[in-house]
């Protein structure tokens, strides 16, 4: 990188307030037989009170308001602030339910096409917090939130931008999204405590779980008292093998990670969140790459999605949001049901000072960033 790229302020809305006081506990129920993870009960009242308010926005998608939710959070935003929020599958409950009805009576709503457009999302944030800056939005499967701060970073760099709000926002918890991944068989049938097994690989069967989430963060050249710095990123994208594009040794994710890390001494790299979706190819995969770059004295290995659900475009985001605790309370998060001889091959005991942030989705694309306290 050409200059540090400064985090001056992050916001999340998940089924956890925060990682470090919740490092036992995974946060699924069922529903229609299957598990999901949905926001916090917590939250779900926020944004209840938040819509009671706001009467217009209760049209929007629930991906939209996730997001809305959480930019209100953001402090000192200047108004030529550019958005880039972005999701995988957009404004999925919405079109559910337009489709259902078109198909029952062969019409839809007037709003129909305005209310289910990805644009959505960046474009009623703008709006909701007054900005004059650019706006805009995209997919790029479950990599899509790191392709966000890329983004930002590019426009930073070029000075198009003096200020950037990055993310992802994601509300997948609908009957045809949840059956998408079902029909991959990736989806979790387990029923024991963690029934996502994010970075087990002794499991015998898919543990993929779906949650929704939306995390936000203000980026900037110019260093506001902020939360993490982004030191190094890449990004790949590899050959697809197969309908979800995994290759068992993870190219893509090599090469990302090699891209982050290749001005810096490797042993430096206190921790990395993995993507690690709770499948077997795909976590096997990320190891191997892990591997590959590392060796076998590789950092200490995270994962929140065994806990929160695997939030599609949003996921990469809430692995920054981790980081960016991580790094605040000088704190190693855990995966309770692996042993540590396996998460921390180093076996020491380190304050992180520099996480290793992974995504990766379907396309065969990958993205890495390298954040310091």
């Amino acid at each position: 990188m050409k200059n540090p790229i400064y985090i001056n302020d992050a916001a999340m809305v998940a089924a956890v307030d925060s990682f470090k006081d919740q490092q036992e506990t995974s946060f699924f129920n069922k529903k229609d037989s299957a598990w999901v993870g949905p926001i916090s009960s917590g939250k779900e009242t926020q944004l209840n009170a938040f819509l009671k308010e706001n009467e217009s926005y209760k049209s929007l998608d629930r991906s939209v308001q996730l997001a809305l939710l959480s930019a209100r959070s953001l402090k000192n935003v200047p108004s030529q602030t550019g958005i880039n929020i972005g999701s995988s599958r957009g404004a999925t409950g919405l079109w559910e339910e337009f489709y259902s009805r078109f198909r029952e009576s062969g019409t839809v709503p007037t709003a129909t096409s305005p209310l289910t457009t990805l644009g959505n999302i960046s474009s009623w944030v703008a709006q909701d917090l007054g900005l004059k800056g650019t706006a805009f939005s995209h997919s790029i499967t479950c990599a899509t939130a790191s392709h966000a701060i890329l983004n930002a970073i590019a426009w930073l760099e070029s000075g198009m931008a003096t200020s950037f709000i990055a993310g992802g926002s994601e509300a997948p918890l609908t009957p045809f999204t949840v059956s998408q991944m079902q029909a991959l068989r990736i989806y979790s049938r387990d029923t024991d405590q963690y029934p996502c097994k994010a970075l087990d690989l002794d499991k015998t069967q898919n543990s993929m779980i779906l949650g929704e989430a939306a995390a936000v963060f203000l980026l900037s050249k110019e260093d506001n008292n902020s939360v993490a710095t982004i030191t190094g990123y890449g990004s790949a994208i590899e050959k697809l093998a197969s309908a979800t594009s995994v290759t068992a040794s993870g190219d893509c994710l090599q090469e990302s990670m090699r891209q982050a890390t290749q001005h810096m001494n490797l042993e430096d790299v206190d921790a990395i969140i993995t993507h690690a979706p709770g499948t077997i190819k795909g976590d096997r995969a990320e190891f191997t790459a892990i591997k590959s770059i590392f060796g076998d004295q590789y950092p200490r290995l995270c994962n929140n999605k065994w806990q929160l659900g695997h939030a599609l475009g949003a996921s990469s985001a809430l692995n920054l949001a981790m980081g960016i605790e991580m790094l605040q309370s000088q704190s190693m998060f855990t995966v309770p049901f692996l042993e540590d001889s396996f998460v921390n091959p180093r076996g020491d005991v380190r304050i992180p000072k520099r996480i290793l942030i992974n995504a990766t989705g379907f396309g065969g694309n990958a993205v890495s960033l390298l954040i310091e306290k």
